[in-house]
């Protein structure tokens, strides 16, 4: 029921809500593999934020020079240097080291009756940006941005006059370049702090945290703790519930094992415990989608031959008439398909209950039989009219065993095989997968 990923967020910003504290239906592990493939979309997202930093006029005056400096334009960023790292028990840290900022600026300067004006292009130097994000769930469920920590410095400036009289301005330079680095110092920090706080979570808040799967059941991504941070991994414990669109609070109560990630070696993995996909079988179950009629052109010759002399007597006694009209089968599961997690692989147990019934034309149904199967590793069928018919129903064990993989398995794979969306960070795509089965738990890593 998992498909390739979906998101719309830069950084490690996982869509997820809240519930009471209960084991995870699903857990998704970031290790430092799969952080190093994020960095590229958080420094374009710092890069995006920090081009927007607006900038004061300055206005000031140097002996008879009085000069205003005006339309000051970041050009380019250079964060050559920048790490994303986990930091335990807090969150991220995106640090950029030694990397640079270009500039442009117009100026305007009166020497005595003289005017001048013209273009400064200015370099900041040395530019060191440290950030700590700490994550956190919100009252709602989903993921915030709690708090954010930030220190920034620009080591040095330089600035190159353009026009005629460029080099004859070059003098002021040392004072317009200290006052733009303390400028641009002031300005850094506070930018991270409100894209961070303000613009992400605001995304955040937007991301459904319980979505439609199809037109009759939904799912539920909610964080059972707040993201646990190690010095190796990020590891998001998600609710993973599925729920029928029409009675969202009927749900399945979660008696599952938690499922465990003990790796590291990949980029990504997910844990799906037996509830993850038992929530789903229960709420199309509710729906009332599991079950079908085997009539007509879908009845194979050979079996309604065979229930025609299995139920003869049946036949004779209730009316001799009804020998010649055709044979149906009305199967329905009659409780919520269970699966079963082993080393071995996954198993879907479930019970069906099967009326044989005789449809003479232009008149109502007629029942023959009802009874019960039952698909675990082995298959089971026992009447609900008499243990003596019981006996009697021996010989359609194999043929019903095959039917109700050919009608009632089919029916439940069609509504499984689409799956449902993985919140994942953009930068991250699920690619050569690996599917592995452990007791009570299924695990699928990606490089």
């Amino acid at each position: 029921m998992m498909t390739s990923c979906w998101s719309t967020l830069p950084f490690i910003f996982l869509s997820s809500c809240m519930v009471a504290a209960s084991p995870p239906g699903c857990k998704i592990r970031i290790t430092d593999r799969g952080l190093e493939m994020l960095k590229f979309e958080t420094q374009k997202f710092v890069e995006e934020e920090l081009s927007n930093i607006t900038m004061p006029e300055m206005k000031g005056k140097e002996g008879r020079f009085q000069y205003t400096i005006t339309d000051v334009k970041i050009m380019e960023l250079n964060l050559t240097h920048a790490e994303l790292q986990f930091v335990p028990g807090v969150g991220l840290l995106f640090d950029v080291q030694n990397s640079s900022i270009t500039l442009s600026l117009q100026r305007q300067i009166l020497y005595w009756l003289f005017y001048d004006t013209g273009n400064i292009n200015a370099s900041a130097e040395g530019v060191n940006i440290n950030t700590v994000l700490n994550l956190i769930r919100d009252e709602d469920g989903r993921l915030k941005i709690n708090n954010m920590t930030c220190d920034a410095k620009i080591s040095k400036m330089r600035a190159k006059f353009s026009g005629t009289l460029g080099r004859v301005y070059q003098f002021m330079a040392r004072f317009l370049t200290t006052g733009m680095r303390f400028l641009l110092n002031q300005k850094i920090c506070p930018a991270l702090d409100h894209a961070a706080l303000v613009h992400v979570n605001a995304m955040l808040e937007t991301i459904p945290v319980r979505t439609e799967v199809d037109e009759y059941i939904g799912i539920d991504y909610s964080l059972t703790t707040d993201p646990v941070v190690t010095a190796r991994s990020l590891d998001m414990n998600f609710r993973g519930m599925f729920f029928e669109l029409t009675d969202q609070n009927d749900t399945l109560i979660n008696q599952a094992a938690e499922p465990i990630i003990r790796e590291y070696d990949r980029m990504v993995y997910f844990a799906l415990s037996e509830f993850f996909f038992d929530s789903g079988m229960f709420s199309y179950y509710k729906a009332g989608i599991f079950q079908t009629d085997i009539i007509h052109e879908k009845m194979p010759k050979d079996l309604e031959m065979l229930l025609k002399t299995t139920y003869f007597g049946t036949i004779m006694m209730l009316n001799p008439a009804l020998i010649d009209a055709p044979i149906s089968l009305q199967i329905t599961v009659n409780s919520p398909p269970k699966c079963s997690v082993k080393t071995s692989g996954a198993t879907v147990v479930m019970t069906a209950v099967v009326k044989v019934m005789v449809l003479p034309q232009g008149r109502s149904p007629v029942q023959l039989s009802s009874m019960t199967m039952v698909q675990t590793d082995r298959f089971k069928i026992f009447s609900n009219q008499s243990a003596l018919e019981s006996l009697a129903l021996i010989p359609l064990q194999a043929p019903l065993k095959t039917m109700l993989q050919m009608s009632v398995v089919p029916v439940i794979n069609k509504w499984t095989k689409r799956g449902v969306g993985i919140p994942l960070p953009d930068g991250l795509d699920l690619i050569e997968e690996v599917v592995e089965y452990h007791n009570v738990s299924i695990s699928c890593e990606t490089c």
